[in-house]
């Protein structure tokens, strides 16, 4: 069915443009992974590109979600967001997802687009002028954010689809159409720019990508998604040239990165964001571009997303806790796992047999599940975890049986898409669709790998459904409940997904909720405490349990920044 197409670069524009673009990335990623040559070759830019979008598109739908929920009289819609509500919307949620150098840099194209559309002044730039200025400002942006730029890569691209759009008279379909034919030609050129590009006869993965972002722009602007028959020749002019896939391709790959640079790059990829003012930032470019290469540091307005390339991963990090405050750190180690090491070193890691995969709350659970032997993914609160991240973590579990713990009911389909996605790669997958993190407890308390998968998965999951589970939180608005209408601050105690308990005291709300849950019976009773749960909770609710169900076991575990005070699980 073909896409309806929007008339003006409005909110809704941009959340059309942000799905489209994730579908596009999706279909494009393994073949986009496959051209990864520069700057290192590690077969991941088609899956970076398409986790930056998703928390972009993941932000953007969050804006939509707050205006369809708000608290207008008798549920009715309070509006919809403006164009600088979704734009700023798109633009954090890349800043903060961004992976990789050419997911940063992806990030910062969008951001330099916020800031054209979400600009306040007499006229909004919603038609075909607002988006020339707004490609403009996000190439000129981009390029400023890297600290050496290099011409046949994504730089190049994105400033050539900005040259063609500046030519462009008409609406917004007509300067995307412009820009997306602008960014095939130059994409086309790359290999002619730079040298491992064309002895590797690929053009640059990541400007292949940005021409799959440009082709949702057009599809969202005319409702037809323009061909790419041409976007992938490695020169113009040329038969389209793909390296084949496999592990001598990597090693090709790696050989020609090699030559290109006389020796093998830096050991390891360091990325996070950094809270900090800019003149700090400043200070910190300069640091980090004697320490390492391929630095792209983004983002402003005191939240910046930094990603190098260092030998010395911990002066790196150092130098971003003189800045600021760096937090969400990743460092990957281009080790004899993957491309970026020559081949011969040590043969690949064999596959273990089962692994559980499980997303937690919180640092505490993440350590009580690690120790258990799952793979773990953070969600912190208000930042769930995207598909990408869960296959992430399911690759990196090494097994060819997995298990899947969401452990959050929001988590479900995502949880879905990235069982299917990891099924694709040869894995098999399992997912019991656990509510909470104390239903992860108790399935992992009674996973056995030595049992064939499938008892395995069903002992898991009876243990799960076995266990009945409840949070206490505290409520952020005013809100109709099914215990009745809450105000903001009030403590509430969910039970199975619920609104079970109003309250103004957690110890009290707490335990009443337990009160109910152990009413229907239960031998072991699960306590997760937050952060900011207030001292002696656990202590009177093990009392409680004592002096009331003698035969009634009770554990307490400490979750750390987990969002709810208290977790409770019944079994």
């Amino acid at each position: 069915m073909a896409q309806v197409p929007q008339t003006f670069f409005d909110a809704l524009a941009v959340r059309t443009w942000c799905g489209l673009a994730l579908t596009a990335l999706g279909r494009a990623r393994e073949e986009i992974d496959a051209i990864n040559v520069y700057p290192v070759a590690d077969g991941d830019t088609g899956t970076n590109l398409y986790l930056t979008v998703e928390s972009a598109t993941t932000a953007v739908e969050a804006v939509f979600a707050g205006y369809e929920f708000g608290s207008g009289a008798g549920g009715a819609s309070v509006g919809k967001p403006s164009l600088a509500d979704a734009s700023r919307a798109m633009a954090h949620g890349a800043l903060i997802g961004a992976r990789g150098n050419s997911g940063t840099i992806l990030a910062q194209l969008l951001r330099g687009m916020a800031q054209v559309l979400s600009a306040q002044g007499e006229a909004p730039h919603t038609d075909g002028d607002g988006l020339r200025l707004a490609l403009r400002q996000a190439a000129d942006s981009a390029r400023l954010a890297v600290a050496h730029p290099v011409e046949g890569t994504v730089l190049s691209v994105a400033a050539a689809a900005a040259d063609a759009a500046g030519g462009a008279e008409g609406d917004c379909g007509t300067v995307a159409r412009a820009a997306y034919r602008g960014a095939c030609a130059a994409l086309a050129a790359t290999p002619g720019q730079l040298a491992v590009l064309e002895r590797a006869g690929v053009v640059d993965a990541g400007g292949r990508g940005l021409v799959a972002v440009l082709a949702a722009l057009v599809e969202t602007f005319t409702g037809e998604l323009p061909g790419l028959s041409g976007a992938m020749s490695a020169s113009a002019g040329s038969p389209a040239r793909v390296r084949p896939t496999g592990a001598e391709s990597v090693a090709d790959a790696q050989d020609c990165a090699d030559a290109a640079d006389g020796e093998g790059g830096p050991a390891f990829e360091v990325i996070y964001l950094l809270e900090a003012e800019d003149a700090a930032v400043a200070r910190l470019r300069q640091r980090l571009d004697a320490l390492g290469d391929s630095l792209v540091v983004v983002g402003g307005d005191g939240l910046w997303n930094v990603h190098v390339h260092v030998d010395d991963a911990g002066a790196a990090v150092e130098a971003g806790v003189e800045a600021g405050r760096p937090y969400r750190i990743r460092i990957t180690h281009f080790g004899a796992d993957d491309a970026h090491t020559r081949g011969g070193e040590r043969p690949p890691r064999e596959r273990v047999q089962r692994a559980v995969v499980a997303v937690v709350p919180g640092e505490g659970l993440a350590g009580l599940y690690t120790e258990a032997g799952a793979t773990t993914v953070l969600a912190r609160p208000g930042e769930p975890p995207a598909s990408g991240e869960l296959v992430e973590a399911v690759r990196r579990a090494h097994a060819r049986e997995v298990v899947l713990l969401p452990n959050d009911a929001d988590l479900r389909h995502t949880a879905a898409a990235a069982a299917e996605q990891a099924r694709t790669e040869g894995i098999r997958v399992a997912l019991i669709p656990t509510r909470s993190a104390v239903q992860g407890i108790a399935a992992l308390a009674v996973h056995e790998p030595d049992r064939r998968f499938d008892e395995d998965v069903v002992s898991m999951t009876s243990a799960a459904g076995a266990t009945r589970y409840a949070e206490v939180v505290v409520a952020e608005r005013q809100s109709w409940t099914m215990a009745g209408i809450c105000q903001a601050g009030d403590v509430l105690g969910l039970v199975d997904g619920d609104v079970a308990v109003i309250g103004s005291d957690v110890t009290a709300t707490a335990e009443s909720v337990l009160n109910r849950m152990l009413s229907a019976g239960g031998e072991l009773v699960t306590l997760v405490l937050g952060d900011e749960a207030p001292e002696g909770v656990a202590e009177h609710l093990e009392a409680r349990v004592r002096e009331t169900h003698l035969a009634v076991d009770t554990v307490v575990y400490r979750g750390g920044r987990q969002g709810a005070l208290l977790l409770i699980g019944v079994e």
